[in-house]
């Protein structure tokens, strides 16, 4: 495509549009360069309007955020942290309505975090690549799950410079609390970092503490942490009696029962939909090996052969459509767990997770009733 045609205004119609508060039903995104320039009635387009018309009953939603992806595509971030393995993985995402996406490096050795960083780095000019996760290696050896036990440690004053950092891109670091020297948070979140809790046996006290030291996430919240108790009621209680923070749910029918899934819903905290994508997503391929461990997706379900689960074969367009047909969410609520409440998380939330005038044209074509994704458009640009 010419710069000249990038800049060229055009509309995207359909049946409704879900601009993140409102549904407008037959209406259109008028996009200019990579904006959304308004959202109008069909019937006020311009007739010189270049316009795509969407299949009947379709509706345009914002892009979907992914703030925890470890592969796709049949590759692993941890095996090759390169610019190359980061494209592959969004690309294979991007067929499931994913526009924005942390690319997330399971714990590892100080080389493979440097080079994680530098990859994220280099690719600047990547609409669809906002950040990068850490998730580990500052965690709890109890709740170390598929996380090579060898790597996870406490942190180090070179972490905390390579962590802090200037850089381009929200970086997200997913840790246990406990495990951690008593001002690491506050340091990380000084400098701009986002923490997320996770893969911990932080205690409820703990926790709070966290909170107040700037600690605004929960990784898959349930899994791989404290479970909740009638006296120590740990990380998920403080999740979900605070309502300044944002948990990640993994709604694969395999990760958390569906009866804790809409316990979690009537909290105070806000849902966020992750996929914890491992290579499978989007790939050719039903097996990857994970440190050295040949891992498996039988019925839905990623793991060892131990049965421990390893990440997810889970796509966001998939999370959307299970959280309405499992959970009785509302369409529109569904897919604010997948758009705006992760764009706030990520502070990005002036900029993605809406259909508005100013805010950047990731948009995601879906039929309404299956969560289909017919297109997808990061910055303007349609696949």
């Amino acid at each position: 495509m010419s710069a000249e045609a990038k800049t060229q205004p055009h509309a995207v119609a359909a049946s409704c549009v879900f601009d993140g508060d409102v549904v407008h039903r037959d209406a259109a995104a008028v996009v200019v360069a990579d904006r959304i320039d308004s959202i109008v009635q069909r019937a006020q387009l311009a007739a010189d309007l270049p316009v795509y018309e969407l299949p009947n009953g379709a509706w345009l939603v914002p892009g979907f955020i992914d703030v925890q992806v470890n592969g796709g595509g049949d590759v692993l971030f941890n095996d090759s942290p390169t610019a190359e393995t980061v494209r592959k993985i969004a690309a294979a995402h991007r067929r499931f309505g994913t526009t924005a996406l942390l690319p997330t490096l399971i714990s590892d050795s100080p080389a493979k975090m440097s080079s994680a960083l530098a990859a994220v780095e280099e690719l600047s000019a990547d609409p669809s690549i906002v950040g990068v996760h850490l998730e580990g290696p500052f965690l709890s050896p109890e709740k170390a799950g598929v996380h090579d036990p060898r790597h996870i440690r406490s942190p180090t004053a070179e972490d905390l410079e390579l962590i802090t950092r200037p850089r381009r891109g929200v970086t997200l670091v997913t840790l246990a609390p406990e495990q951690v020297p008593p001002d690491f948070i506050d340091k990380l979140t000084t400098a701009g970092v986002r923490v997320a809790l996770g893969h911990s046996m932080a205690t409820y006290a703990q926790t709070k503490q966290a909170i107040a030291a700037g600690l605004t996430g929960f990784t898959h919240l349930f899994n791989a942490m404290r479970a909740l108790d009638s006296r120590e009621p740990g990380p998920v209680a403080a999740a979900l009696e605070c309502a300044d923070v944002w948990f990640g749910l993994i709604v694969d029918g395999v990760h958390v029962a569906p009866a804790m899934l809409r316990l979690a819903l009537r909290g105070r905290g806000r849902p966020m939909l992750v996929s914890d994508a491992m290579p499978p997503v989007g790939g050719t391929s039903a097996t990857f090996t994970l440190n050295g461990t040949k891992i498996s997706v039988t019925d839905g379900r990623c793991a060892r052969q131990d049965g421990r689960l390893a990440g997810s074969s889970l796509d966001m367009a998939s999370a959307v459509r299970n959280c309405v047909q499992w959970l009785d969410v509302p369409l529109t609520e569904a897919l604010r767990f997948a758009t705006a409440n992760p764009a706030q998380f990520l502070g990005l939330a002036d900029d993605l997770g809406k259909l508005a005038p100013g805010w950047r044209a990731d948009m995601v074509a879906i039929d309404p009733k299956t969560v289909e994704v017919y297109r997808t458009w990061v910055a303007g640009e349609g696949d």
